[in-house]
């Protein structure tokens, strides 16, 4: 526990829900073999977790957010989760924040893109102390962190999850091999009821078609695998895609890029 009178901080979350500042801060380093999970928990702060090497993936009752790196996850206070990583070190930047630092805070889970200044904001908080000076350069470094969380560009990298435990198998099963072939049929029988059940009941409980989720879970796999150096047309044919070009248009159209402009990379095919 953070001892309030000599502060020096600690690997548990719950150690930052009181100290009496807005923002706070938290380094955690993982070295999953071959996996890492973070079991579900809640806390009363909104969390912003900042992938600086690897990446995670984020799970509430709600969805599944990936978060690669240089992009971070944002959480509401109160919110139950647990953060899934395989195989890969992660190096990540929590910061905890009270529910009313800013009105313009985000009011759902999402990923968002962090700009050069927000990293380097943040880099600059590693060294800002627990019980910073609020009216001095400390203070105003936390807010500005936070006018630039309330800025930041939403990453399109979710997938609602719905409530029906027929659909859950389905859903995890997908998480699990995003890569997994077959049709509606298939999945139906999958999961014990009929195509038009397994449709309509789809986008009762999660807004959006089958076929769309399933689109979307190979987005956010596909951008797994890019981090990890694997070639797009390695990731294009995995994915059951037709062709890279194929692949590299569907991720232009949901991302706003190429897959080699989105990750900043000149080696990907």
């Amino acid at each position: 526990m953070i001892n309030s009178l000599n502060p020096v901080r600690s690997q548990l979350a719950v150690d930052y829900q009181d100290i009496p500042r807005p923002v706070s801060m938290i380094i955690v380093e993982h070295d999953p073999e071959p996996s890492m999970i973070v079991p579900r928990h809640s806390h009363p702060r909104a969390q912003l977790a900042y992938a600086v090497k690897g990446m995670f993936t984020l799970h509430t009752q709600e969805g599944a957010w990936l978060v690669p790196p240089n992009r971070a996850v944002w959480v509401p206070g109160g919110i139950e989760h647990e953060m899934h990583a395989r195989g890969q070190p992660v190096s990540n930047r929590s910061l905890y924040i009270q529910p009313d630092a800013s009105p313009n805070l985000p009011d759902e889970c999402c990923v968002i893109e962090v700009s050069p200044l927000m990293r380097q904001l943040i880099i600059e908080a590693i060294d800002i102390p627990l019980l910073y000076d609020e009216a001095g350069r400390d203070g105003r470094v936390m807010r500005l962190i936070l006018d630039e969380i309330c800025a930041a560009p939403k990453v399109p990298l979710h997938v609602p999850m719905p409530s029906d435990a027929r659909l859950l198998r389905i859903c995890k099963a997908l998480l699990a091999d995003p890569g997994r072939e077959g049709d509606l049929e298939d999945w139906a029988r999958f999961g014990a009821l009929g195509r038009r059940t397994l449709t309509r009941l789809f986008r009762d409980e999660t807004g959006i078609t089958f076929t769309l989720w399933r689109q979307q879970v190979r987005l956010m796999e596909a951008v797994r695998r890019l981090s990890l150096g694997t070639a797009v047309t390695t990731v294009a044919m995995d994915l059951g895609y037709e062709s890279p070009s194929a692949f590299t248009a569907m991720f232009r159209r949901v991302m706003g890029k190429t897959p080699k402009h989105y990750l900043g990379r000149n080696d990907l095919d």
